[in-house]
């Protein structure tokens, strides 16, 4: 029967109904089944494209479970039987790996999605760039996917490049029932020193890999992305092909487990059995040769050997390697002549030349210039540390390299070449390459009183001084690394810069590494260059010196350590306290000028290393002065403002920490960045990167927006460290009495990121403790009505209570007072008293008035008599109207009251007479009452 293509696509299931075809062996392949519980299966023919089913082998049975090939072997489903792999090939046996990235490889799938508005987008999925798979760099979760099932437990291993923590990068496997294998283990670290290997273990049965990113940058800059390559995975028992060696590298026998690389100068194309050499007038690429250009000016560099007994060095010019440049053409350069021999510089400070004019440290207890070692006097020690400021030989604790700016590997050739009074950097392999200058520095040994200080503010600090040179872009990154963990950029130049200095204060005493990493735009831009000049770094662990200082001395003679706060006297040698409110300079601890006076609101802390705010002021305000005191808010207190969004739509929040004073000068706010090191909780976190200072600010993002079981926060900053410079951030206080404890924190509401301008932040703290204290201006008093003998005195705050803490408010007052009944009856008797002796008065006054009209009667009688008669003899009777008292009371002249008692008394206790004419005679007191 002849074989012949169908001309209709013919389902599955309706074979019968179909006209009969047979399919040629190239339209269908072999798979096996799922293995059953003997571990048993079978081998059955699949078209390559759905609805082809006649002409299919039969299904037979298949190898066992167990079965495998070994590396360089592959099995061959037809016998199935294991086979080695032809020239040009290779296979890992147990293993899978892919190496080449032009397309995305068969079983792998890239989708991209943003998981707030649940959408898809093409645009941002991983990238196939040749060698390597690219991440994307916006706000979108691209997922790079594999699935495998493997027979036996085995790994999956992948080199990674991951540069950026704007960027969230995780790899995690889920199993059969979509449960992630190692939780711990899927949050990526950066690298900072091209590609690191990454390997997890995995478990026989179906296995899911995720690679995924997360882009967050919230400032105009673009991440950079993620790279991977060379994944590898084991376990899947065999591999039904052999894999091609990829351009540039060869496989000359058959059973190959891996490829070479091509030698020098030659080249190969994919699968290829050898390399073939460029002829002397190309320079090889991976899968060609290309024509070499004619050499220039920037195809070498110069340099300088070692100095020689003579103390001499010799200027030396090389290609720049690899040489790809022709010096045979007729408009190339020629290579200066090497050899022309210049007198060595002086050695570095601290250092002395040997006999054969090499350059070694100082002992212990000596410094020098760079000439001879010249001990310390009497009284002094050596100031160690490193200054490094001539460069005939690349110091011990230096080493340079250049990293590739395409694959990222680092190539075993110079970056940066001595040229006696600087270092500048070289050419370069390629173009983008990093130009790498690393310093290693064992550790600090500070002062004793900073040692002693909980801020260790700074321990030690590098200075440099270094110029760039560009004609096109450019970039210069310093780099800092503590105790071997990855290089962090702290500043960096971009473009020309004229010659500077540039200082960085070390906070941690710990081993420190420094970098300096400068990349051009290419290779043909060589004079595009980075000249360092000097480099010095104080307070270096076993460092050279390069002069001394004064000491504190013991009474031995030796020198000491002062404590805390002291200074030393030049003179004496002996250690003084400094004054209260004074900080010290620990590192110039000389005289007592040494002790710096406070600034006005704040004191020194014990050990007089700073200065700070004790969170008490007065205010002097309508005539009364108000006291504060917001010792209540030492601690940090974080907010978050309003949320921000991208441009694709991630919401973000601006997190502000704020350590208002107090704690004795103390940063106590911090910020994070978690990116690189996030646990399942944050009670187990161990934050790679943080900031510590008085206000700093991070970037948020929510859980919920990423799909994560904790927060994301990355780009912490600190916004004033220390407090008093830079760019003070300004935070109104707002008494609010019902806001107790921290209160509320905001920022102003058409700027949620906290700065409209983007210098000043501005944060509005509504808290109790904003209040002025109180004070007896600040409550009144209630006094009682009078209750069973008893008043009370009630103090109370005026309202509304605008006051917090200081005075408190007085305890109540008691009183013994009188009740209202006891003036009623003091009051009835006193009236009573008085109406009665008016009533005296009044008859008294009575009395006294008709006696005087009785004497005016009589005198007025007496004078109408006439002048020849003799008046009328006076009687001694008592006449109707006249008391016998009246003469007695006018002639005793006795007082008011006397008069009212002789008027109240009896008659008869006075003797009285009767006259007539000149003669008086005295009545018998039995007479009186006539």
């Amino acid at each position: 029967m002849s074989r012949s293509r169908c001309t209709r696509p013919v389902l599955c299931g309706s074979c019968s109904s179909s006209p009969l075809c047979f399919l040629f062996q190239s339209e269908y392949h072999y798979e096996y089944t799922a293995c059953d519980s003997l571990g048993s299966r079978w081998r059955v023919a699949v078209p390559h494209t759905p609805g082809l089913c006649t002409g299919l082998p039969d299904p037979i049975k298949g190898t066992e479970c167990s079965f495998s090939c070994k590396a360089g072997q592959f099995l061959d489903m037809k016998d199935q039987s294991c086979k080695p792999c032809a020239e040009g090939r290779y296979s890992l046996g147990t293993g899978i790996r892919f190496d080449e990235w032009d397309e995305l490889p068969h079983g792998f799938a890239s989708i991209a999605t943003n998981l707030e508005i649940d959408n898809s987008f093409s645009d941002s999925t991983w990238v196939p760039l040749g060698d390597y798979v690219a991440s994307n760099t916006d706000e979108c979760t691209a997922t790079l996917m594999y699935a495998v099932n493997l027979k036996q437990s085995g790994t999956v291993s992948f080199e990674y490049i991951y540069p950026d923590s704007s960027i969230i990068f995780e790899f995690f496997v889920q199993n059969d029932q979509c449960q992630p294998t190692v939780e711990e283990s899927r949050w990526m670290r950066t690298t900072e020193k091209g590609w690191e290997l990454h390997s997890v273990e995995l478990s026989r049965g179906n296995n899911v890999l995720y690679w995924r990113t997360t882009a967050f940058s919230v400032w105009s800059k673009v991440p950079k992305p993620v790279l991977v390559r060379n994944i590898g995975i084991t376990g899947v028992a065999y591999t039904s092909e052999c894999f091609p060696c990829k351009a540039g590298t060869y496989a000359a026998t058959s059973g190959s487990s891996f490829c070479k690389l091509c030698p020098a100068n030659s080249y190969s194309s994919k699968g290829a059995t050898s390399c073939q050499q460029c002829a002397p007038d190309a320079y090889s690429g991976s899968s060609s040769c290309k024509p070499r250009p004619p050499c220039t000016d920037k195809d070498y560099f110069s340099t300088h050997t070692a100095c020689d007994a003579s103390g001499e060095t010799q200027l030396m010019f090389k290609w720049a390697e690899p040489k790809t440049c022709s010096e045979d053409l007729p408009t190339a350069v020629q290579l200066p002549p090497s050899g022309v021999k210049t007198k060595c510089p002086p050695c570095n400070p601290g250092f002395f030349k040997t006999n054969s004019s090499a350059c070694e440290p100082c002992p212990s207890g000596s410094y020098s210039n760079g000439s001879g070692c010249i001990s310390c006097a009497a009284g002094t020690e050596p100031v160690l540390g490193f200054e490094y400021k001539w460069w005939n030989t690349l110091p011990a604790n230096m080493e340079t390299t250049v990293l590739s700016g395409i694959n990222f590997e680092y190539k075993g050739i110079a970056g940066w070449e001595v040229a006696g009074d600087y270092i500048y950097t070289a050419a370069g392999a390629s173009d983008n390459d990093f130009m790498i200058l690393t310093m290693v520095v064992p550790g600090f040994r500070p002062p004793q009183s900073v040692m002693e200080d909980v801020e260790n503010k700074e321990v030690a600090r590098i200075t440099f001084v270094f110029e760039t040179a560009c004609s096109v872009n450019c970039e210069l990154y310093f780099m800092v690394g503590v105790n071997s963990r990855p290089n962090t950029p702290v500043e960096t130049w971009k473009g020309s810069k004229g010659k500077q200095s540039y200082t960085y204060i070390i906070e941690k005493n710990a081993t420190m590494s420094f970098t300096w990493a400068f990349q051009r735009t290419g290779r043909k831009y060589t004079n595009d260059i980075v000249k360092l000049y000097s480099i010095n770094v104080t307070n270096v662990m076993d460092g050279v010196a390069s002069y001394c200082r004064l000491c504190a001395l013991e009474s031995s003679g030796s020198c000491t350590s002062c404590p805390s706060g002291n200074y030393i006297d030049r003179a004496s040698g002996a250690c003084h306290p400094c004054t209260p409110s004074t900080y010290l300079k620990a590192h110039q601890p000389y005289g007592s000028q040494a002790c710096i006076p406070c600034g006005p609101g704040t004191k020194s802390n014990k050990i007089h290393s700073l200065c700070y705010n004790d969170c008490r002021f007065s205010l002097d305000k309508d005539g009364r002065t108000l006291e504060y005191d917001f010792s209540a808010l030492p601690n940090s207190t974080s907010f978050a403002g309003g949320p921000s969004f991208t441009s694709k739509g991630l919401k973000y929040f601006h997190h502000f920490s704020i350590s208002l004073c107090g704690n004795h000068g103390r940063k106590m706010a911090t910020c994070t960045d978690n990116v690189t090191d996030m646990r399942v909780s944050d009670g187990e976190a161990e934050f790679s990167k943080s900031v510590t200072s008085y206000v700093c600010q991070s970037i948020i993002v929510p859980s919920d927006v990423m799909g994560y079981k904790t927060i994301v926060s990355s780009q912490p900053v600190s916004l004033a460290d220390p407090f008093r410079l830079g760019q003070r951030p300004s935070i109104r206080l707002r008494c609010d009495p019902l806001k107790t404890g921290s209160g509320a924190l905001s920022v102003p509401s058409k700027c949620p990121d906290g700065t409209c301008d983007g210098c000043t932040f501005h944060f509005l703290w509504e808290t109790s403790a904003a209040c002025p204290l109180c004070s007896a201006y600040d409550y009144h008093a209630i006094v009682s009505a009078c209750l069973g003998g008893i008043q009370r005195t009630t103090y109370v705050w005026r309202e509304p209570k605008l006051c917090t803490g200081g005075v408190p408010l007085p305890e109540q007052k008691v009183s013994i007072c009188k009740t209202m009944d006891f003036w009623l009856k003091v009051g009835i008797s006193a009236g009573t008293c008085a109406a009665v002796l008016l009533t005296v008065m009044t008859c008294y006054f009575w009395k006294k008035n008709q006696k005087l009209e009785y004497k005016y009667s009589k005198l007025v009688m007496n004078s109408t008599a006439k002048d020849s008669e003799l008046p009328a003899a006076d009687s001694c009777a008592i006449m109707e109207g006249e008391d016998v008292e009246d003469d007695l009371i006018f002639t005793s002249k006795k007082s008011l009251f006397g008069k009212i008692k002789s008027f109240t008394s009896k008659v008869g206790a006075h003797p009285l007479c009767c006259c007539w004419g000149s003669s008086c005679h005295q009545l018998p007191r039995s007479q009186t009452s006539l």
